[in-house]
């Protein structure tokens, strides 16, 4: 009968092979907040096409015969009131009342999806007097950057209702903690846009 050797100066443990590298606990906030600056990038680079683009009506209708203030002020105070009710949200989160952030949750998503109705009705509206964004380069970078805000606002509120949803299933584990602090990250960031929107596409807008 013959000895079979086995070499096992080269193997590894099988600990080793099943044993998993867990991430950086800050490392999706980390990420996240790179996101956000890329976003910071969009946003101005939108900003600056509205400032070169912002007076060539090419014959078309000027801001302050098209753009509807007391309509945004209305909107206005939609989103920062979501955007409040969210930070209620997260201080329920913190001591860890799932029902009570659910609830706050709720209110701020309601209260963001007026404002992306309201916004859409401004468009439609616009659109059928003949101020489309093929109109002129003016209402071109005004639809682009105050649609590109709205998208956002729209992709936030599809994200909370899917965190609204794992968070009722599986509680306020680490992960779904994580996440609504992300999500919270890109709501209040968004207000901050809306505020630039708000204080230059609109208001110098009607000045010039």
């Amino acid at each position: 009968m013959s000895a079979v050797i086995v070499d096992t100066a080269d193997k590894a443990p099988l600990e080793f092979y099943c044993r998993e590298e867990s991430p950086p606990r800050n490392g999706a906030l980390l990420g996240f907040w790179l996101y956000l600056m890329s976003d910071c990038f969009i946003f101005a680079s939108l900003f600056a096409c509205n400032a070169v683009l912002g007076t060539q009506y090419a014959g078309g209708p000027p801001a302050a015969e098209v753009l509807d203030l007391p309509g945004l002020a209305l909107n206005t105070a939609l989103l920062l009131f979501s955007s409040v009710t969210f930070g209620f949200a997260m201080l329920e989160m913190v001591r860890q009342k799932r029902g009570a952030m659910l609830g706050w949750l709720a209110v701020a998503g309601l209260l963001a999806a007026a404002f992306v109705g309201l916004e859409i009705h401004e468009f439609l509206g616009m659109i059928a007097e003949g101020a489309g964004p093929g109109r002129s380069a003016f209402l071109s970078s005004f639809f682009t950057l105050v649609a590109t805000h709205g998208l956002h606002v729209t992709l936030g509120i599809l994200w909370l209702l899917v965190l609204m949803v794992q968070t009722a299933k599986y509680g306020l584990n680490e992960t779904n903690i994580r996440r609504l602090r992300c999500l919270s990250m890109f709501w209040h960031f968004l207000d901050l846009v809306w505020v630039g929107v708000f204080s230059y596409v609109y208001l110098v807008g009607v000045l010039r």
